[in-house]
């Protein structure tokens, strides 16, 4: 690769950024770590006593339970995608339901069938998507939300959008709807929300899923990359490799 090919990347603060980091070294680019969201743990857990599913969605909210000491007992252990599922193995849990599309669509749709009159605990962060509550509602279901934790955007965060007004980024890569808001978030603050955007639209920007590409849209971003699988090795590496030079000539 003979030109810097620089990659805004938005993961919390912990071993994610950091493996997002190597991963973009890995693959020849120059990674421009910003992190977007701060996980801020509410000290809840699963309330499951009486329920007839638990339903998990992120490794964040398994790590957390682990922590509370949350114990599944008999429910139906519910993981929303492959990557929560291995949390839950690797933290011992057992993993009983995982449906064929990762996302809030695809779990409502595995359980709509079996779920009338069932109660359901659904345990994950502040801004969850109605999507699942609300489908699981009207399958019939008693819905029960606990928070574990909240997602904010860290005081420092910021780097990213001034690199993208200044026409310094040549790719991005959104993890959730809330890394679109909180970067927009950080660009306001700063009075370049448009020339951030301006600069998004110059650059390859890559979002997990359609949801998070379907915000980044509503906001006037144009979305190059959204891999068949919610996986963040795949998005980063679709997205290098049509941001890189050789694609260009």
């Amino acid at each position: 690769m003979t030109q810097q090919v620089r990659v805004a990347v938005f993961r919390p603060d912990d071993e994610r950024l950091a493996d997002a980091v190597e991963l973009l070294d890995s693959l020849g680019a120059t990674p421009v770590p910003d992190p977007m969201l701060e996980v801020r743990p509410t000290g809840a857990s699963p309330q499951t006593d009486d329920a007839d599913y638990v339903v998990l969605t992120s490794k964040t909210g398994v790590e957390l339970a682990k922590e509370a000491g949350w114990e599944p007992g008999d429910t139906t252990v519910v993981a929303i995608g492959e990557s929560t599922a291995e949390a839950l193995r690797k933290a011992g849990y057992r993993v009983d339901r995982v449906p064929q599309e990762f996302s809030s669509t695809g779990l409502v749709e595995m359980l709509a069938g079996e779920v009338d009159g069932k109660r359901i605990e659904v345990a994950r962060s502040d801004h969850g998507s109605p999507v699942l509550t609300d489908g699981l509602r009207e399958a019939g279901a008693d819905v029960n939300e606990t928070v574990l934790y909240r997602l904010v955007r860290p005081e420092s965060s910021g780097k990213s959008a001034e690199m993208a007004a200044d026409g310094e980024l040549e790719a991005a890569l959104f993890t959730s709807s809330l890394t679109v808001e909180h970067f927009l978030d950080a660009a306001e603050e700063r009075g370049i929300r448009d020339e951030a955007i301006d600069g998004l639209n110059d650059a390859v920007v890559g979002t997990i899923g359609h949801p998070t590409k379907e915000r980044a849209e509503s906001h006037g971003i144009t979305v190059d990359v959204v891999p068949d699988v919610a996986d963040f090795e795949e998005l980063a590496c679709a997205v290098v490799e049509m941001a890189a030079p050789s694609y260009h000539e």
